[in-house]
């Protein structure tokens, strides 16, 4: 069981790092997307980024992540308060991860309705939860 519970831990680990690199990108793109005009080459190229780092990188990614978390839960179980509020803060990635799929296809559309600013502050809520739920899996501080 113990070398099955390290590939489990590896997959997941990986399928985080994927999820993250994900997360912190694309509100980048966004970024670069407000100063594209509707319809320009550069909007264009944007779209065709953003559609393919959402759905061919981070949202396989994030199904893994939940795939090897849930593994490991079933194997070490639910062994303390850390657990429940790491879920939490995951769950909350996970419904940023949803809001950013929305607002892909909102510059898809050509119907973005926040500036820079918007995404450049957006673009720090993953991070700030990474080094939660990082401190809450190793320290498990409660």
């Amino acid at each position: 069981m113990a070398d099955y519970y390290l590939w489990i831990k590896a997959g997941h680990i990986i399928a985080v790092i994927a999820w993250m690199a994900g997360l912190l990108y694309l509100p980048r793109l966004f970024v670069y997307h407000c100063d594209a005009a509707a319809g320009s080459e550069r909007s264009e190229m944007l779209k065709l980024m953003e559609r393919r780092l959402l759905r061919a990188i981070m949202t396989p990614a994030m199904i893994l992540a939940f795939v090897f978390g849930a593994g490991l839960i079933g194997i070490i179980g639910f062994d303390g308060a850390w657990l429940y509020v790491k879920l939490v803060l995951v769950l909350t990635l996970a419904v940023g991860h949803m809001y950013l799929a929305r607002c892909r296809r909102d510059f898809a559309e050509d119907r973005n309705r926040h500036g820079q600013r918007f995404y450049r502050v957006i673009n720090e809520v993953p991070a700030v939860l990474m080094v939660a739920i990082v401190i809450l899996a190793v320290v498990k501080p409660i």
